[in-house]
């Protein structure tokens, strides 16, 4: 029996999307606030989601739009899924693959979401989506979804 080259061509694709998938990992607010304090040359952009959330979803080709045309600008664009930590390997995991995110991806590991809430912004209610743009010492945190014009005119602002 002849293998033929089609195979190998697929198993090579299977291999090198596998290899390229992106890591999702746990991360506190203290690891978080201590991510950005040690970048003050760069401009975040901290997208607060979840897989459940609708408008999240159809915002999130936006934040790696922004991440691939302004890498050259010191920007870190940071996905932070609200997700439940137990949905970590069955939902958030498969849907950043699915999706091809590019951008670094983290799940929030904190059990008091009101804790956490106050800590990132006092003004937010909770809801999602909501993005919190950091430079230097300026913050700006907006809680609603965004088209990418939207997104990229506060990016600006900074």
């Amino acid at each position: 029996m002849k293998i033929k080259p089609f195979f190998y061509i697929f198993l090579f694709g299977i291999i090198s999307v596998s290899a390229y998938s992106q890591n999702v990992k746990l991360l506190n607010i203290n690891q978080l606030n201590e991510r950005i304090k040690n970048g003050k040359d760069s401009t975040y952009v901290v997208n607060f989601w979840a897989t459940w959330c609708a408008p999240c979803i159809k915002e999130l080709p936006h934040f790696e739009k922004l991440g691939v045309e302004h890498k050259s600008e010191k920007l870190a664009v940071l996905l932070v899924s609200l997700d439940f930590k137990s949905k970590l390997e069955s939902n958030v995991i498969p849907f950043v693959k699915r999706k091809n995110l590019k951008n670094e991806v983290f799940l929030l590991n904190e059990s008091s979401p009101q804790e956490f809430i106050d800590r990132i912004d006092p003004s937010w209610s909770g809801s999602i989506p909501a993005t919190l743009f950091i430079k230097n010492d300026k913050r700006k945190f907006v809680e609603s979804e965004f088209t990418y014009e939207q997104l990229l005119t506060e990016y600006k602002k900074l």
